[in-house]
C-alpha cells in the first residue's frame, strides 16, 4: 500500500482538540489519529450504503410473497407498501 502525504489546516482550537485526543486515546501521532478517523468514517459510509440497499430491497415490488421472512418483517414491508399506495 502506498502512503500519500496530505496537509490540512486547522484553527488553534481544533489543533488543541486533536492534540488532546491523541494524548487521551494513546495515539502515537497525528497521522495515526487522522487515519483512524478516516477509517471510522469509511465504515459509517459502508453501513449507510448497506442500509440504503436494504431499504431499497424491502421497498421492491419484486419481493415475492413466498419469500421466507419473519412475520414481523413481512408486516413492516406490507405497511410500507400500503403507505406508498396511499
Amino acid at each position: 500500500m502506498t502512503t500519500v502525504t496530505m496537509n490540512i489546516s486547522l484553527t488553534d482550537d481544533l489543533k488543541a482538540f486533536v492534540d488532546s485526543r491523541i494524548k487521551a486515546r494513546g495515539y502515537s501521532s497525528t497521522s495515526e489519529y487522522m487515519r483512524d478517523l478516516v477509517r471510522r468514517d469509511e465504515e459509517r459510509a459502508k453501513e449507510e450504503r448497506f442500509k440504503a440497499l436494504i431499504r431499497e430491497g424491502l421497498g421492491s415490488p419484486l419481493l415475492p410473497e413466498s419469500f421466507d421472512l419473519p412475520a414481523h418483517m413481512r408486516a413492516k414491508i406490507e405497511a410500507r407498501r400500503q403507505t406508498k399506495r396511499a
